[in-house]
């Protein structure tokens, strides 16, 4: 009879710790940490993110953009399908604020998240990770004139703020300004992790789909690569920043500090 209570009693605790585990709906282990930039230009009607991580495939998972829309990234503790939610809101005429409160409102973790988009007015928000753990840090993030950069898991806010500058001061295309702004990014130490993926995705007015969809999946110096790649490619989309000649964008870039 003891016997027989004992089985039950553990057959509860395992039915219990099973359906625990089942509806477990906490963050899963994978970080998508990282720094990106999404922007629009309203003259040509493009719109794009570029993007780079120690997260392989990161372009694909991080950067998005729609047509005569905008642009969003979603990062640490990614929310990815949110994606076309995010661009379908922007579509229907709601402001970047009202798209990241009705993606997050909802959401049992939003601590952990962080968020940027930008519509094809230049209206842009984002949301950061103000939950994340010690080794998310540095995170931060800045907009300017038609453009948001954010990252986390960085060497520091110069990675920022090199991304930033890069954007403003470049002379080119979309394309070319969001592949300099990776590139200043990187240079300022970029990742503290490592150097794994990076990707760029720009849409063009009238083209349906990516017109520039290009990544580089794994390798042990992506944003040089896909800096190589680009400018070494026949794509319309480079302007004449992207037509220069390919040389070693910083050589003598900083080694990543651990936390």
């Amino acid at each position: 009879m003891k016997m027989t209570g004992y089985v039950v009693l553990m057959g509860l605790v395992l039915l219990l710790g099973s359906t625990h585990r089942a509806d477990d709906s906490s963050p899963k282990p994978t970080v998508i940490a990282t720094f990106s930039i999404a922007a629009v230009d309203p003259e040509t009607g493009e719109s794009g993110a570029a993007v780079a991580s120690k997260f392989p495939a990161v372009g694909k998972v991080v950067a998005h953009a729609r047509s005569g829309v905008g642009a969003y990234c979603t990062q640490h503790y990614d929310i990815r399908k949110s994606a076309p939610q995010a661009l379908d809101l922007l579509a229907d005429k709601k402001t970047p604020e009202e798209t990241i409160f009705t993606i997050l409102k909802d959401d049992k973790f939003p601590g952990m998240r962080q968020l940027a988009i930008i519509d094809m007015q230049g209206r842009s928000a984002q949301h950061h990770p103000t939950t994340a753990p010690a080794g998310s840090n540095y995170w931060g993030g800045m907009s300017g004139k038609f453009y948001v950069c954010q990252g986390n898991t960085l060497n520091g806010r110069e990675v920022i703020v090199a991304m930033g500058k890069a954007y403003e001061e470049t002379k080119g295309s979309l394309a070319d300004r969001l592949m300099a702004a990776l590139i200043a990014a990187d240079c300022a130490g970029g990742d503290h992790r490592g150097r794994l993926a990076a990707g760029i995705r720009v849409c063009k007015k009238d083209t349906e789909g990516y017109w520039l969809d290009l990544h580089v999946d794994k390798s042990d110096d992506a944003v040089v690569e896909l800096h190589k790649n680009y400018v070494e490619s026949d794509h319309p989309a480079r302007g004449a920043w992207g037509k220069q000649k390919y040389e070693h964008p910083c050589p003598n870039r900083p080694a990543p500090k651990r936390p």
